[in-house]
């Protein structure tokens, strides 16, 4: 299976990481050869991947934010879930791990994805029915940061929950209910787990009651919810912060 990459950072990043096979290389004729499109092409030439010039029209039939610039390759290549586990322990880190419960919208995605690898996640858990995958939307949204992440994708998320737990990882689960506390009052410097849920209906209740501890962010303006990308990002960092004081 094949899947066309869009985006400079996207393309860049994608050949960066060189976790896929790369079939084409494709620039349209109006883009400029700036610093980011010469290192775009020294990697292609370094992998020996085919580069193609056309007219910008001939890439604008995607009717996306392509910037010029679209890299035909492989399927993302997911991992499995034992994989994400052995990262934390080579790392010598107590795991830590974003698990995306049924969220639809690639750019709340991608959002997520971008933080989860600027905090230094071991990897991310996704869903693989009903839910957005790393489609090259959101490895757009992401700026590229997708390609540099290990991401699961399993069929049952609470079954991934209970795993976890098994291997003494603690699940958080995001979510405004009854019982859930301040995320900033919350011990999570230790093996962590965090869920989010989707944009309109949050946790599935199967997923909430699996978690052993719900979060939830201060709301004082009139708004009653934030998308899932910035409540995320928001744990992630405070959970980065707690992390990075205990060692």
């Amino acid at each position: 299976m094949r899947e066309t990459i869009y985006g400079r950072n996207g393309v860049y990043e994608s050949l960066r990481a060189g976790r896929r096979t790369f079939y084409r290389l494709t620039l349209a004729d109006t883009v400029r050869a700036g610093a980011i499109i010469k290192d775009i092409l020294a990697l292609a030439e370094e992998a020996g991947v085919p580069v193609d010039r056309v007219p910008r029209r001939n890439l604008d039939w995607m009717e996306v934010n392509h910037q010029g610039v679209t890299l035909e390759a492989s399927a993302y290549p997911y991992v499995g879930l034992d994989e994400i586990l052995v990262s934390s322990h080579r790392r010598d880190e107590p795991p830590f791990l974003l698990l995306l419960d049924r969220i639809q919208d690639p750019r709340n995605v991608g959002g997520l994805l971008r933080t989860a690898e600027a905090v230094g996640v071991h990897g991310v858990v996704v869903q693989e029915r009903r839910a957005a995958g790393v489609t090259p939307a959101a490895v757009h949204t992401s700026a590229g940061a997708a390609e540099h992440l290990l991401i699961a994708q399993v069929a049952n998320i609470t079954n991934a929950i209970e795993l976890l737990k098994a291997r003494d990882i603690w699940v958080a689960g995001l979510e405004t209910a009854w019982g859930a506390k301040p995320y900033d009052q919350i011990d999570l410097s230790g093996p962590l787990a965090l869920v989010v849920g989707s944009e309109g209906t949050g946790l599935r209740r199967l997923v909430q009651e699996r978690c052993d501890f719900l979060l939830k962010l201060p709301m004082r303006g009139q708004v009653t919810s934030l998308n899932a990308a910035v409540a995320g990002s928001v744990v992630l960092y405070e959970t980065l912060r707690q992390r990075s004081g205990a060692h």
